[in-house]
């Protein structure tokens, strides 16, 4: 059980890092002001400032999130959006004052408090830049020097912040426009929004082909047991038999004699077959017409072609170069995407049982720990399964979720305006209610299937 849990907040916490780094790097790449990256919820354990931003751990490990500056719902800096600003602003001076060490008490300032107020040393670091005291070690930027000079004015960082924040000067409002992320214009407020979920999809491919260049385990072409009365059975295909080639084409894996069964269109197929565990000294030639079943497949039922063999389980482990790596991977975070998107459309349709199809952290936690116990490669898999699952499902069209967020920004490009707030705040509200009602449904659910064994 520990093992489990371990093992899914590892994973969980990987994969909320990349989402939110996502977000993070694009805002700071496209100018918007990143306040706190934060991993996990309150309560804060950890905190740290470097630059502009705080990184924070919260004491909460199931999500996380990337605070900039400016509300996400509104038009207009309010009077608490600009004091926030203003006591970054403060932030930003007395760091670099302690960077420039110029000051003995400016080096207190490295144990910055979380609040600003008349006994933090921030306050006494900037009262005492704005009467001279000290210097800053690099050009000052135009808010900063608004500050300052407010502070050499009222003698009071506190006062200088309130009277700021009361009469804002347009230069200041200018600025704080120029930063925050909903006076941004649409294109850069989607491509924040859009990168987080991309992020997650992005990294599948990479931390895949780290797998196969790692190495992954392959299933061997060799039969475990023709079942009675199908094709494979009466052509005389016994447990054992290895699978050498199909129509003269080389079956390395089993996939690649599933695939050439798959794919026959019922056309009849020449199999070789290495049969020494029986004694032959040759190469077996067995020939056998595929006839097509109903087969319950990611697509709900479908007619396939099959022969009926199974495999046996004999595995090879299989190592490719940096270039073949890469390829594979991008064809395997396809396929798995292209899975995932059918079976979300499979649930919304009522095709595939909500109940069979979902599951919680208790879940997650228990698929965890059985592929931990299965090496780096299982843990790797599955970790690049649950990082597509996060992206696709981050972009459904739900308030709360990216995909929400997209959906309103669609919405504005499309009218020429944004939702009005009103509107907004109960699409959210909605969107909360149904989040929760889905987590209590999941881990009811994880709960039923752990009790009905």
């Amino acid at each position: 059980m520990l093992i489990s849990i371990v093992a899914a907040v590892v994973i969980l916490g990987l994969l909320i890092i990349v989402h939110e780094s996502g977000h993070f790097l694009m805002a700071k790449r496209l100018g918007v002001r990143v306040l706190r990256f934060s991993i996990g919820y309150p309560p804060r354990l950890f905190g740290i400032r470097r630059g502009e931003t705080e990184y924070v751990i919260g004491a909460t490990p199931v999500g996380g999130y990337v605070r900039m500056l400016g509300e996400e719902v509104g038009e207009e800096p309010k009077s608490d959006e600009l004091h926030t600003f203003l006591v970054e602003v403060g932030r930003d001076i007395a760091a670099a004052t302690v960077a420039a060490k110029t000051e003995p008490r400016a080096l207190a300032s490295s144990t910055l408090a979380s609040n600003a107020g008349p006994s933090n040393p921030e306050d006494t670091v900037l009262e005492e830049l704005a009467s001279d005291q000290g210097t800053i070690g690099r050009p000052l930027k135009l808010e900063e020097t608004l500050l300052l000079n407010r502070i050499r004015i009222s003698h009071s960082a506190e006062e200088a912040r309130k009277s700021l924040q009361a009469n804002p000067p347009e230069e200041l409002l200018e600025v704080f426009r120029s930063r925050a992320f909903p006076n941004q214009p649409l294109w850069k407020r989607f491509a924040i929004v859009l990168a987080g979920p991309a992020a997650n999809i992005l990294f599948a491919p990479i931390l895949l082909a780290i797998v196969f260049m790692y190495g992954v385990p392959v299933l061997l072409p060799v039969v475990g047991q023709a079942k009675a009365g199908t094709p494979a059975a009466q052509a005389g295909l016994l447990p054992g038999d290895k699978i050498l080639s199909v129509n003269g084409k080389t079956t390395a894996t089993w996939n690649d004699f599933s695939d050439a069964v798959k794919s026959s269109n019922g056309v009849p197929l020449t199999l070789e077959i290495d049969r020494s565990q029986t004694g032959a000294s040759s190469p077996v030639i067995v020939r056998v017409t595929p006839q097509r079943e109903e087969q319950k497949t990611i697509y709900g039922s479908a007619k396939e072609w099959i022969i009926g063999v199974t495999p046996r389980g004999d595995e090879i482990t299989r190592r490719f170069n940096p270039a073949s790596a890469l390829y594979r991977a991008a064809l395997a975070t396809t396929s798995m995407t292209v899975q995932l998107v059918v079976g979300i459309a499979s649930i919304v349709s009522g095709a595939t049982p909500v109940r069979e199809a979902l599951g919680g952290p208790i879940m997650i936690a228990q698929m965890a720990g059985r592929e931990a116990h299965q090496g780096f490669a299982s843990v790797a898999m599955f970790t690049v399964m649950l990082s597509l699952e996060l992206g696709l499902i981050n972009l459904l069209p739900v308030p709360l979720l990216d995909g929400g967020h997209l959906a309103f920004f669609v919405f504005e490009g499309l009218r020429g305006k944004p939702l009005a707030i009103r509107h907004r705040e109960i699409a959210l509200q909605v969107g909360l209610f149904l989040l929760v009602a889905l987590m209590a449904f999941v881990i009811f659910n994880d709960i039923s299937r752990i009790v009905q064994g």
